[in-house]
């Protein structure tokens, strides 16, 4: 027994699924940056550094792809429900199909292509970015404490230090450094010289910390006893935000410092200030509690 084939239904919903498809394409191209950037950190006079490309590129093709497989798929259901409706004058059973193999094959190789390209674009962006080549032309030490930041800047020999923020909501617009939301005058700054690659080499002196500049689109984890490195090269001069995304404990919330991308000229200014303050040398990692840690335990064991 087979019911009354749909007619006029299934063509409206797909032409309004197509109208739907062409409005969201007019509107992207309407879209102001923010949208573009898929709502990431951004400034519309250029990247901040050379991975934000790839790495907003990335985020913004996959919401694409994923709208794209979602407005396809609610057009199919909605399709389905319209032409495979039960009818007030059909009283018959609809057809009854137990396989259908091209179906089923479309149900395994467009899913799993799906994977694939993203797999393979994500692969790609996060090669890029957690590349290593060791040609560096600026190389910085950060150490992560509880509940601040210090600053080695192992090529000049010189450091700076900071201090956690007690009240980060006390802080207000004339606190600023210019006027980048989230900065404040009271935080340890990193300098950064445009235009160079800098190789960060991360440590924490306590517990887990996470060195984040959300400006930069990416962020890494920081573990005692254990040293991560990355490489990034700042393309836009400018002051930005920089914080721990790691709960480190009690005052986590002021675990805040600010980056600002100079000049070579200010950035070699900056250094020779850390110089005649008398920050001259390195600052270690003596307070690591992961290194007092293990001694004491390797004590216990011996006396063991």
């Amino acid at each position: 027994m087979q019911s009354k084939l749909p007619t006029r239904a299934p063509r409206t919903i797909l032409r309004v699924t197509a109208l739907a498809v062409t409005v969201g394409v007019l509107a992207s191209g309407c879209a102001s940056d923010a949208v573009k950037r898929g709502y990431l950190p951004g400034y519309s006079d250029g990247e901040v550094t050379n991975q934000t490309a790839g790495l907003r590129q990335l985020w913004v093709g996959s919401w694409v792809a994923a709208l794209a497989v979602g407005v396809i798929t609610w057009g199919l259901m909605l399709w389905c429900v319209a032409a495979y409706r039960k009818r007030r004058d059909d009283d018959q059973l609809p057809v009854q199909t137990r396989y259908h193999v091209p179906l089923e094959l479309m149900y395994v190789i467009v899913p799993l292509a799906m994977v694939l390209v993203l797999f393979h674009h994500t692969d790609r962006v996060a090669s890029d970015v957690t590349r290593v080549d060791g040609d560096a032309d600026v190389h910085i030490q950060v150490i992560g404490k509880q509940w601040s930041w210090d600053f080695n800047y192992l090529d000049d020999d010189v450091y700076d230090t900071g201090q956690h923020l007690v009240d980060p909501g006390s802080q207000t617009k004339a606190d600023e450094v210019d006027g980048a939301p989230g900065t404040s005058k009271a935080l340890p700054t990193l300098y950064l010289p445009v235009g160079e690659k800098v190789e960060f080499t991360l440590d924490s002196r306590d517990v887990i910390h996470s060195f984040w500049i959300p400006a930069f689109l990416y962020k890494e984890d920081m573990f005692p006893g254990r040293t991560n490195v990355f490489e990034v090269t700042p393309e836009r001069i400018g002051a930005y935000a920089g914080k721990c995304a790691e709960l480190c404990g009690e005052f986590h919330s002021g675990m805040l410092f600010n980056v600002k991308v100079v000049t070579r000229d200010e950035y070699d200014a900056h250094m020779d200030d850390l110089r005649s303050q008398g920050n001259t040398g390195e600052l270690g990692l003596d307070l690591n509690r992961h290194q007092e840690v293990r001694a004491s335990t390797e004590t216990q064991e011996a006396e063991n």
